[in-house]
C-alpha cells in the first residue's frame, strides 16, 4: 500500500547550509517532520554544490518525507559562470557581462531536465531571455 501524501513543498535553500531556522523551519515545522533529520539529509546531498539548490519536499501522512533536488535557478548559473555578484539594477541600460554561445549552451544543457523545452535550442532561448533580464548580453 502506498503512503498517503499530506503536502508537497518547493523550497530554495543555500547548498549545504540548511538549518531549522526560517525558511526551512517555517515551511516544514507545521507539517510535523523532524527538521534536523531533513537538514542533515539535505546538507549531506548538497555539500559538494554551491549557491541555491531548489528542493521539492513531499511530506506523508505518517510524518515521513522524501525530497528531490533540482538544478539551481538559471540566474544563479549565469552569475556563477560569469563570476558576477548579481544582475543589473537597470538591465536594458547597464550591462554587467556577456555570455558566449558555448557558455549559453552549457547552462541550457545543465538546466534541460527542469525546463519546459523540447530541445537544447529552445532551452538556450529560455536561458538567453533570463540573461537579458539580468543585464547580461548574449553573443550572437
Amino acid at each position: 500500500m502506498a503512503k498517503k501524501v499530506k503536502v508537497s513543498l518547493k523550497l530554495n535553500i543555500q547548498a549545504g547550509k540548511a538549518n531549522p531556522a526560517p525558511p526551512v523551519g517555517t515551511a516544514l515545522g507545521p507539517q510535523g517532520i523532524n527538521l534536523m533529520e531533513f537538514c542533515n539529509a539535505y546538507n549531506a546531498q548538497t555539500k559538494d554544490k554551491s549557491g541555491v539548490v531548489p528542493v521539492v519536499v513531499t511530506v506523508y501522512e505518517d510524518r515521513s518525507f522524501t525530497f528531490v533536488l533540482k538544478t539551481p535557478p538559471v540566474s544563479e548559473l549565469i552569475k556563477s559562470t560569469l563570476g558576477i555578484p548579481k544582475g543589473s539594477g537597470e538591465p536594458h541600460k547597464v550591462k554587467v557581462g556577456k555570455l558566449t554561445q558555448t557558455q549559453l549552451q552549457a547552462i541550457a544543457e545543465t538546466k534541460m531536465g527542469d525546463l519546459n523545452a523540447n530541445d537544447v535550442k529552445a532551452a538556450m532561448n529560455i536561458v538567453a531571455g533570463t540573461a537579458r533580464q539580468m543585464g547580461v548580453d548574449v553573443e550572437k
